[in-house]
């Protein structure tokens, strides 16, 4: 059980954009590293799009399952992960992480934001603390 990525996006009018997002690319091959991070950025953006103001989402993409939960005020997370993390802990997480974020990050930094000017670091945290790791044995 793995998640890959956690961002927080921003499902403005016209588009989505993102605003900080954390990834955990450490599984794949060093060369594949780049181009899964930007699949990931890409499909979050993608999802988020596609979804409704206030509606929560799992959407398989791939060998991935990006969970995706866009708030009524266009505040948007979304937590890819393998098939076998369980959802319900993804939404948990989701929850948590924007609830934390729309206290810290003032709205109009929501709107014209991006992941380098955007003063939130806990997104990496939750990351590493949400990730299973394997039993050793």
């Amino acid at each position: 059980m793995r998640l890959y990525s956690l961002s927080v996006l921003y499902k403005g009018d016209p588009k989505v954009h993102l605003l900080k997002a954390a990834y955990d690319v450490s599984t794949f091959n060093f060369f594949q590293r780049s181009s899964v991070q930007e699949f990931m950025t890409f499909t979050s953006q993608l999802i988020v799009e596609r979804s409704e103001l206030g509606s929560r989402a799992s959407v398989k993409e791939q060998e991935y399952l990006c969970h995706v939960y866009v708030r009524n005020d266009g505040l948007a997370g979304v937590v890819v992960a393998d098939n076998e993390y369980p959802q319900r802990v993804c939404f948990t997480l989701l929850d948590k992480v924007l609830d934390e974020f729309s206290r810290q990050v003032s709205k109009m930094d929501w709107l014209s934001g991006s992941p380098a000017t955007i003063g939130y670091a806990a997104l990496d945290g939750y990351l590493s603390k949400y990730q299973v790791r394997p039993h050793q044995h």
